[in-house]
């Protein structure tokens, strides 16, 4: 069973990675409808919080039907973070999480995200000035390292564990590597392994099916899995690497009819968080994932990507729906 403080998330949780621009309130809803065990905010800049600004604020949005949930911190300023991690605790999530994995330059180059993972002593610091300040599960998202030459997650981990945090999570490259090239989950699991370590250790990086769940599970032990990129437009994978841990067999893939009724649902609930203008522009990148396989599907993104009334978005769904109802669709 894998537990983070008082938080029981089964014996194999699946967690949906915090992801910018996507992991919102409306994604969340989809993902946790289908299977996901716990869930982050997008990564919150701990000065956008402390400065009061609207979009950090808003990322706080939290709802009862996402328990368990985290909100994701990042930033590079020791006070700063902990006066953050001050305020989130007032939005009620479950945890904080701190987020030392980030690798994109305007997060990193500033010194937040996985430039900690260049100074080892300051994230210890930061950690324990969170840890301190919050009655909650502090927990921590990062990498092996910061390229292959300073591959430091097994003394992060046993570091960071000795401070307090209670459940960590592995991302499977380098910041140098960014999204590019295999994940390497060797040292994840020689993290696991390591006696030392008694925490939760959560993988992150290419799980995009069941068979690949369970190959991590079975190679390295790790007490669950961080699904990122692969549920976007898919939150079915989360139950459907349930079902084949559970029976060996595959759920059949989402129909046609399936993939619409969702989309729509996503597109409703982003409506109902950002109102009828922001949640229409918002929903606008997640067409193409909801209908990877629809061939000549260009004529029906632009449409979707364009149109501001949400009937006539509608119409476009149901016109797709009659389209190809009987098209098999794999998620590839």
């Amino acid at each position: 069973m894998a537990k983070i403080g008082s938080i029981d998330l089964g014996e194999f949780p699946l967690l949906l990675a915090p992801m910018e621009d996507v992991s919102d309130p409306p994604f969340r809803l989809v993902c946790k409808e289908y299977g996901a065990d716990m869930m982050y905010t997008e990564f919150i800049s701990s000065e956008g919080l402390i400065r009061d600004a609207v979009k950090s604020k808003q990322k706080l949005d939290i709802f009862e039907y996402e328990r368990p949930i985290g909100i994701q911190l990042f930033g590079s300023d020791i006070e700063s973070m902990r006066e953050a991690a001050e305020i989130a605790a007032q939005a009620n999530p479950d945890l904080i999480d701190i987020n030392y994995g980030c690798p994109v330059k305007n997060v990193a180059c500033k010194g937040a995200g996985a430039a900690l993972l260049q100074d080892i002593p300051k994230m210890v610091k930061m950690t324990e000035a969170i840890v301190k300040c919050t009655n909650l599960p502090v927990t921590v998202k990062t990498r092996l390292g910061w390229d292959d030459n300073t591959k430091n997650i097994k003394e992060v981990a046993e570091r960071l564990q000795d401070i307090g945090i209670q459940a960590l999570t592995i991302h499977g490259r380098t910041r140098a590597q960014l999204y590019k090239g295999p994940a390497d989950w060797t040292l994840i699991g020689e993290v696991k392994n390591n006696s030392r370590i008694q925490i939760p250790i959560f993988g992150n990086g290419d799980v995009d099916s069941p068979e690949k769940a369970l190959e991590m599970k079975a190679l390295y032990g790790v007490d669950g899995v961080m699904i990122g990129r692969a549920s976007i437009g898919y939150p079915w994978i989360f139950n459907e690497i349930k079902h084949f841990m559970r029976t060996g067999q595959h759920l059949d893939a989402p129909t046609i009819d399936d993939r619409v009724r969702v989309c729509k649902t996503h597109l409703n609930a982003s409506i109902q968080w950002k109102g009828p203008v922001l949640g229409i522009i918002e929903m606008r990148r997640h067409y193409t994932n909801y209908f990877k396989g629809i061939p000549h599907f260009k004529d029906y993104r632009m449409k979707l990507v364009t149109l501001n009334s949400y009937d006539e978005i509608l119409a476009v769904l149901d016109d797709i729906r009659e389209q190809f109802s009987n098209l098999p669709l794999i998620n590839s």
